[in-house]
């Protein structure tokens, strides 16, 4: 468990005139008073993110896409900063301030928005929790998840964020895509994946915003209170499928990473952790279903996209471009692969 993340000196593969960000934020972000300072927040390995303390003591946080030669469709920052707009008063997010789209500031796109004090779990066993604490937060996951599949996104400005239906006919594309742009040794099991994922795609064509990358580390609970006041991490949003969000995020009780979260050895009778069962099953109440056929479909799908996610993020540690410290020296697209195939195949 921690309060955000630490913020430390911007690293220097990261770094940028600072000065022409001042100057930016003084005609963008209405109230800003210089001078600034900037530090980078440890961890993520995606999108640099990055703390500025204004001269009245207000915080902001920038959050921007990483230097050198990125994958296509991939690091859209500006997809994040319009998704997080638009949900405003809807779903828990932070207040947006400015998007620039002007690489003549930093040299990237980028965003602005308000610095939210909080607790970030990094930890999915919630250690030093009391049980009823640790069942809240689960809670209020799921539900914040369910009533995000519950906006109505035309209604909220994003009738045109993506295309609906087909959404795993062109995820699986897509990622095959990624995987095949980053691919740095042979994976006989993305083969596999990208050979038998299309023939098992469900019949079900809901279609829902869905936030693409929703886990218990991409959210920010009250200092407090188990409520969520914040969902972060909205770079791969879409007019998408909602079954394709609660699969990704139920493979928590199926990670054996650390790194990325698990709930190995996690005693759910005693913890108030509720099991995946649970989980799945009260999601399906708070959104009508009676249940979710094909759910190997669902999860393998979302270990096959990390798979290669996790790939794109290897390639960016070769190049020396990783936003967080480089010590992803070893390629994890393999253990999910074949973790993913395993699921399909069983199911």
């Amino acid at each position: 468990m921690t309060v955000t993340s630490a913020a430390i000196p911007v690293r220097p593969a990261h770094r940028f005139d600072e000065a022409r960000l001042a100057a930016w934020m003084a005609h963008a972000v209405p109230g800003y008073v210089g001078p600034l300072k900037v530090e980078q927040f440890q961890g993520g390995a995606s999108n640099p993110t990055f703390l500025l303390t204004a001269g009245d003591g207000h915080r902001y946080v920038l959050r921007k896409k990483p230097p050198g030669q990125l994958l296509s469709s991939a690091h859209q920052v500006d997809r994040e900063y319009r998704a997080m707009k638009a949900l405003h008063g809807h779903i828990p997010v932070p207040v947006m301030r400015a998007l620039c789209e002007d690489p003549e500031v930093i040299g990237v796109t980028f965003y602005v928005m308000d610095y939210l004090e909080g607790r970030i779990f990094r930890d999915a066993t919630l250690p030093g929790l009391a049980p009823a604490e640790r069942a809240a937060i689960y809670d209020d996951l799921n539900a914040t998840l369910a009533k995000l599949h519950g906006v109505d996104f035309a209604a909220v400005g994003l009738g045109d964020y993506g295309r609906p239906g087909n959404y795993f006919e062109r995820q699986v594309a897509r990622w095959t895509r990624q995987y095949k742009d980053a691919e740095s040794e042979a994976i006989p099991a993305m083969d596999a994946l990208i050979a038998e994922l299309p023939a098992r795609i469900p019949a079900d064509q809901s279609v829902s915003l869905a936030h693409g990358d929703y886990r218990l580390e991409n959210v920010m609970y009250h200092p407090t209170e188990p409520r969520i006041i914040a969902v972060l991490d909205w770079e791969l949003s879409t007019i998408g499928h909602p079954l394709a969000d609660i699969g990704y995020n139920a493979f928590i009780w199926r990670s054996h990473s650390p790194g990325w979260g698990s709930l190995d050895g996690v005693d759910f009778a005693a913890s108030g952790i509720p099991t995946e069962e649970a989980y799945v099953a009260a999601y399906c109440r708070r959104t009508g279903r009676a249940g979710i056929d094909d759910w190997a479909f669902y999860m393998a799908f979302g270990i096959f996209r990390l798979a290669s996610i996790s790939q794109g993020v290897y390639r960016r540690v070769l190049a020396g471009n990783a936003a967080s410290d480089g010590r992803e020296g070893v390629n994890g697209a393999a253990a999910l692969a074949e973790q993913s195939l395993a699921i399909l195949r069983a199911g």
